[in-house]
């Protein structure tokens, strides 16, 4: 799985497949017998064609937001190692990933450059706070926590006020729209 700190699972990547008709496979389950729970995975090299499970003919970029890569890159199982699939070459994919949340991001809304120098000091200071005086540092975390809080809930209630749509307000943020109105509910609801 790919991950940005900024995105996380909101824009989490992964390399996907399509079978020779050129759809996506759903997910494959594995019956390991009686019991409530059953297991699926969309990963990969589960689309090897054994055990039930469709043979995959090429591999793409999917993201967790709902995007697909337009690229399709060929998939040789004889050159995937069954015991460790993970070191075959997915860098085709990932590459059009990074491109997805290149594109993402330069959407989103930009954050002024002295707030984000702000916030890199911050961090920093107190990273060393924390080793020196941790007791201060966990002061200093709560009195920053109060202020996240009190400045993100007067956020959230003006990109409300400015008659926003959920859409546009995760677009803004570099979000789909279920994660934006999440973000939105965690800074307005009581605490």
């Amino acid at each position: 799985m790919w991950q940005t700190e900024e995105f996380g699972a909101a824009h989490e990547g992964r390399p996907g497949v399509l079978v020779a008709d050129g759809t996506e496979p759903k997910p494959v389950i594995f019956d390991v017998g009686s019991g409530p729970s059953v297991h699926r995975s969309s990963d990969w090299w589960v689309y090897d064609g054994t055990l039930g499970a469709p043979r995959a003919s090429e591999m793409r970029a999917v993201c967790s937001c709902g995007w697909r890569g337009d690229s399709c890159y060929p998939l040789d199982w004889d050159a995937v190692d069954r015991r460790r699939p993970e070191l075959f070459d997915t860098s085709g994919p990932e590459e059009d990933w990074d491109q997805h949340i290149a594109e993402v991001d330069s959407a989103a809304v930009p954050v002024p450059k002295d707030v984000l120098a702000l916030l890199t000091q911050v961090e920093e200071r107190l990273d060393a706070l924390a080793g020196d005086e941790p007791l201060a540092a966990l002061r200093a975390i709560a009195t920053l926590e109060r202020a996240i809080a009190d400045a993100g809930r007067t956020a959230a209630c003006h990109a409300r006020a400015d008659a926003r749509t959920v859409t546009e307000i995760g677009r803004g943020l570099g979000l789909p729209a279920r994660d934006a109105r999440s973000r939105l509910l965690r800074y307005t609801l009581p605490r």
